[in-house]
Order: C-alpha cells, then structure tokens, then sequence
C-alpha cells in the first residue's frame, strides 16, 4: 500500500531531549489534558493514553501524579496549543508543536530558531499540506487481514494497514485513535503495541546533505532548548 512505517520514521521527529525537558514536557501536556477534560484517566481516554505514553519513556509516577493533582485545583496556568510552520535548514519541512502561556514569547523564540539556522518561518499551512496526520498503531505480526477485518467490523475509518519486516502496522485518521485502539486491544488483547500515536507523517521527504547537517542538527537542538516546544516533525533525510 506504500506508506511504510518504517522507512519514513526518519520524518517523524519527537525530540524530547535531557530529562529534565523530558519530564516538563509531560507535565504541561497532562496538566492540559487533565484540565481541559476530567482529571481521571478512567473518566479522560486522551489522559489515560497519554499516561501510558509518559510511562512508556519513563517519566516517574511522581511527575505525573503531580501535574494531574495540579489540574484539579482553582485556578492555574492557561495553556494553549500553537503550531507553527516553516522551512528548515536545506528546504526542509517543518511543524512544531508548542504548548504556551504566552502567545508572543513563543513564536519570537520559535522564530530566532529558524532566524539562528538560517531557516525560515512560514504561514499557517505552508508546509502542513504536505503532511498527513493520522493515528498510528504498530505491532510484532503479520496478520494484516485480521487487523484490517478488525478495524472495518469496528467501523474505523481505516487509512492503511501494511505488514513489512514482521511488523503490522495500522494507518487511521488522527480522530479516529481511540477508536482504533479499542477496536484493536478488543481484537487482540494478548498482543502489545509497539507504536500507539498520533502524529504528522510526510508525503515527501527532503535530503539533507553532509554539508547542511551541522546547522539542521543546530535547528534541532535549538527548538529542544524552548520550554514551549512539545514535538517537532519533518521531512527531512539525513546522511546515513
């Protein structure tokens, strides 16, 4: 079917950086979550994934609980999402992800990220178009078919299902996740998945040359240094 999972990981980019990055970032994204929905993973889907994500890279249960016992307080931060969109480091291009309390502080260090790399920052939907978002779900096995049944019997709106390397993997549309996932866990309990996301996946891919790899990895490790910047995706190729 073409959209192998696998061969375009090098286009989805989650930067999480040291731990300390690593443990704000969740934090802020369950603190939203959490207040934004109902402050109990069994009352919230969209919380109890992202639990199970934070877990999943090891982020302590102490930090979870704590952003989440913060959610149920008065009061609070106001966070909200933005999204910014440009062009990388040789014509790359990109997404970030920000959660922020200040709207100007984030696009300005945002911008003199791109302005330090000499990359450029773009309109909304400059780049956006060129990136498909969707749910993906990936496991051990090469029972496509089954999944595929599974999926359609659940009536989830199933974009791809590709086998490749002894792995499955489902391709669904972004709102269709939780969906997908419980269709999946119904079908298959007994199997874990490896890959449980949402996320923005390339249409085309843009090589970066041995050259222009000192400043794209300078890019990268400018954004990982903002707080506000939660994910960063691309499309670029790097030199193997």
């Amino acid at each position: 079917m073409g959209r192998s999972f696998e061969n375009r990981k090098h286009s989805i980019l989650k930067t999480a950086g040291q731990k300390s990055k690593l443990y704000s970032k969740y934090g802020k994204q369950l603190y939203v979550v959490a207040k934004n929905g109902v402050a109990d993973p069994e009352g919230n889907p969209a919380l109890r994934n992202l639990i199970e994500k934070a877990k999943r890279e090891h982020v302590p249960s102490h930090v979870i609980e704590k952003a989440i016992e913060k959610a149920k307080g008065v009061g609070g931060e106001n966070f909200s999402a933005a999204r910014y969109e440009g062009f990388g480091p040789g014509g790359c291009s990109v997404i970030v992800d920000c959660l922020t309390d200040n709207n100007n502080r984030t696009i300005t260090e945002v911008r003199n990220c791109f302005t330090r790399a000499g990359a450029k920052l773009g309109a909304t939907g400059s780049v956006a178009h060129s990136f498909d978002h969707l749910a993906v779900l990936s496991f051990k096995g090469e029972n496509e078919d089954e999944v595929l049944e599974a999926m359609l019997d659940a009536g989830v709106d199933v974009d791809d299902v590709e086998c490749k390397d002894g792995n499955v993997t489902l391709f669904a549309p972004a709102d269709e996740f939780y969906k997908a996932k419980q269709a999946f866990l119904d079908a298959f309990p007994e199997i874990e998945l490896e890959v449980q996301e949402v996320t923005f996946i390339s249409q085309t891919s843009t090589e970066i040359s041995e050259e222009t790899l000192p400043m794209f990895e300078k890019f990268i490790n400018l954004l990982n240094d903002c707080d506000d910047v939660q994910e960063v995706y691309h499309n670029a190729i790097l030199p193997s």
